[in-house]
């Protein structure tokens, strides 16, 4: 057997300074790479441009390696009904109960009266998908159905687009935020300040119309039109009675005094100028005659 050489104390301390050495300069080697403007300048500036808006690079990279699952098919759906009830008030609370009951709301309301007195009211119910069909069969069956459309649209490749935009966004945020946090300039600051704030509109954007896609494919639209049912007029008798003979001999005599009266209206100025006439002639012409007579 060999015997083991002891370690000289020399050796054992030159090890340890060396160690140091090495660790000191990779700490100061951090330092400069994250507090040198040199050397935050260029990365920072280049990182900005390539994950802008119009060629997300470092966005779409993240978020491109992802496809997207498809949970289902994303369709909104919406319905037009004209229903004539008997009483239209009536109706409309037993189609805002039957809206509430399904889990959903009434949205906008409109009612109308023509001069004939009737009725007419407009309302936007707005009800779970998996109601639709079923409040749809309730609102049509609450009188006679005038008329019935409806609407069914695909959207499950533009929910699907809006969602990885906004993931893609979402990235882009983060790296801009991580950019700032390592960036030391001033001009670096104030420049992804401004890229900051424009990504987060485009963000906030996307958010709005992910939002809209969802509150339209997870309720249905109906638009409801109730109307008044419009008096039935009573069956006329063939046979006419005595009530309806002096009916309507009071209204032929009434007819005849009319027009008598009409009649005397357009005379009455003829015989008033005719009237004057006969007294000028009465009062003037006639004593003359008389006293030459008298005198032959």
């Amino acid at each position: 057997m060999h015997a083991r050489r002891p370690v000289r104390p020399g050796r054992a301390v030159a090890g340890i300074l060396l160690a140091a050495a090495l660790a000191l300069t990779g700490c100061s080697g951090a330092g400069s790479d994250s507090g040198g403007s040199s050397a935050a300048d260029g990365p920072a500036r280049s990182e900005a441009k390539g994950s802008a808006p119009g060629g997300q690079k470092d966005a779409s990279g993240a978020a491109g390696n992802r496809t997207p699952k498809l949970t289902g098919t994303d369709i909104i759906r919406t319905a037009s009904l004209t229903v004539q009830v008997r009483d239209v008030p009536k109706a409309l609370d037993e189609a805002r109960t039957t809206t509430e009951n399904a889990g959903g709301y009434v949205g906008d309301e409109t009612t109308t009266r023509d001069p004939q007195g009737h009725e007419r009211t407009r309302v936007v119910l707005r009800v779970p998908v998996e109601k639709y069909d079923e409040v749809l069969s309730a609102l049509q069956g609450s009188g006679r159905l005038v008329e019935r459309t409806s609407k069914a649209e695909d959207v499950t490749d533009q929910v699907v687009d809006v969602d990885s935009r906004v993931r893609s966004q979402r990235a882009s945020v983060a790296r801009i935020r991580e950019l700032m946090d390592r960036a030391t300039k001033l001009s670096d600051v104030v420049e992804l300040e401004g890229e900051l704030g424009s990504r987060q509109s485009d963000l906030e954007a996307l958010l709005a119309q992910q939002k809209s896609l969802q509150d339209r494919t997870s309720l249905a639209t109906i638009t409801l039109s109730l109307s008044g049912t419009p008096a039935k007029k009573a069956a006329k008798d063939d046979n006419p009675g005595f009530v309806d003979a002096l009916a309507g001999g009071w209204g032929a005599f009434v007819t005849m005094l009319r027009w008598l009266a009409v009649a005397f209206g357009a005379v009455l100025p003829f015989a008033a100028v005719a009237a004057l006439l006969a007294l000028v002639w009465l009062r003037l012409l006639r004593p003359g005659r008389r006293e030459s007579g008298e005198r032959d």
